[in-house]
């Protein structure tokens, strides 16, 4: 199984996995292809460079050949500066944000909407997997700042110099996630650094409000540094990998990549480490389920509910039919995830089903390795999806999304191309 492990010991940033991407071996095509897919006449600044002797690499936006995103602010605790994607919720016009301010003038007074960003990302020509990441993101973002505001998500605008930051960021950061091809991310505890840091709205202890909520029920610690080392926008790309936290697991690593913050403070390598390699044997882990039973709620209701669970983070969502009280027929909904995203499908089952409770609790389960290989058949190439124990293959079985996309090309029934990808894998081992 192809397995990736993230050390935060210097935080992270949307910049910080760009770079990290690319330093493992992402081709930058496919984070160039991403941005100009957008068309907002950005694109992607790359180099080497040093922090603390570590050589890793930095990536910053340009949007019409000019840097965005280096919004220096001062921490009160440290003399140095930090990085910060701005985004903020919309004001009286006139409200001036000291902390926006640019080497280049910008009009920005008005900002995207979410709604405006999710169908920004919606028309662009990129992967379905790649566009449900960034707006994943995006909506948790929107999110966090709706509630520590409390006010209307559609309320929430990203301001546009800012914006064009952000969504490069996430996009470009999605398709290089997707690109990498990875069956599990892992993760070390998140250093949020320390200090207090200067937002449009006052002067907050580290991390700033928005990343405070977007970190709930992920581990994180404070040391080395007195600066924000958790950006916003790095806060909502580690809820969308969904890791599992903890020390790097047992792999054989292959790539490794570093990826450079803004600062260069002495002592302290400001870099985000991205280690990708293969695990062996069967993984041990533990999973959070939560389950409620429900006799009093559309089916409608219920498959809506399945979607967004899954597009939330959730391992994976169940429905079974059972006998309730008084005779009534109910559905029992299942939901595996792992402890970073607990709140957020609570959260879901509270609000959009007709349930009172929900019983939540940990449960070890015992996975195969898995990665995938391709076949020809006469219906193109076929991805087959391999579960492995200590280097054998235990299971074999076709993707069914490509089987039923190759069945509707070429006419003919789905089991046909299944069965044809199962011939051509044995006849490839053979």
């Amino acid at each position: 199984m192809r397995v990736a492990y993230l050390d935060c010991f210097a935080g992270i940033s949307g910049d910080m996995l760009l770079g990290a991407l690319i330093d493992a071996g992402v081709s930058l095509q496919v984070l160039q292809h991403a941005v100009a897919a957008l068309d907002l006449d950005a694109s992607l600044k790359v180099e080497k460079v040093d922090r603390s002797g570590i050589s890793s690499t930095k990536i910053q936006v340009l949007e019409n050949g000019i840097p965005l995103g280096d919004v220096e602010i001062h921490n009160s605790s440290s003399s140095h500066t930090r990085t910060y994607h701005h985004y903020d919720h919309t004001h009286k016009a006139g409200h001036s944000h000291t902390n926006e301010a640019r080497d280049h003038d910008h009009n920005h007074t008005h900002g995207r909407s979410l709604s405006v960003i999710r169908s920004l990302i919606q028309s662009a020509n990129l992967a379905e997997p790649v566009k449900l990441t960034a707006i994943t993101a995006f909506e948790l973002l929107g999110t966090s700042e709706a509630k520590i505001h409390n006010v209307d998500i559609e309320k929430i605008h990203f301001h546009e110099v800012g914006a064009v930051d952000a969504i490069v960021d996430i996009v470009a950061a999605s398709a290089g996630i997707h690109a990498l091809g990875v069956d599990a991310w892992y993760s070390s505890p998140l250093n949020v650094g320390g200090g207090m840091v200067d937002c449009a709205h006052g002067r907050f202890p580290v991390p700033a409000p928005a990343t405070a909520d977007l970190l709930r029920d992920i581990p994180t610690y404070s040391a080395h540094a007195q600066q924000e080392l958790v950006t916003p926008t790095g806060a909502a790309l580690v809820r969308v990998l969904t890791p599992t936290f903890g020390p790097q697991p047992a792999m054989r690593v292959q790539q490794i990549g570093y990826g450079a913050g803004s600062r260069n403070p002495k002592g302290f390598p400001n870099v985000l480490r991205l280690s990708i390699g293969e695990s062996a044997g069967t993984q041990q882990q533990t999973v959070v389920v939560l389950e409620t039973a429900i006799d009093d709620l559309s089916p409608q209701i219920l498959a809506h509910v399945t979607e967004r669970a899954l597009a939330l983070g959730a391992l994976d969502v169940m429905s079974t039919a059972v006998q309730m009280k008084k005779g009534r027929l109910g559905t029992l909904l299942t939901i595996l995830a792992d402890d970073a995203n607990v709140a957020t499908l609570e959260d879901l089952l509270l609000r959009e089903t007709s349930t009172l409770g929900i019983r939540i609790h940990h449960e070890r389960r015992s996975c195969l390795d898995r990665t995938h290989t391709t076949v020809t058949t006469p219906y193109g190439d076929i991805r087959i999806k391999l579960g492995m124990r200590f280097g054998e293959v235990l299971n074999a079985a076709p993707e069914f999304e490509d089987c039923r996309a190759a069945a509707a090309q070429h006419n003919v029934p789905v089991k046909l191309v299944q069965q044809a990808a199962v011939a051509a894998y044995h006849t490839s081992k053979a």
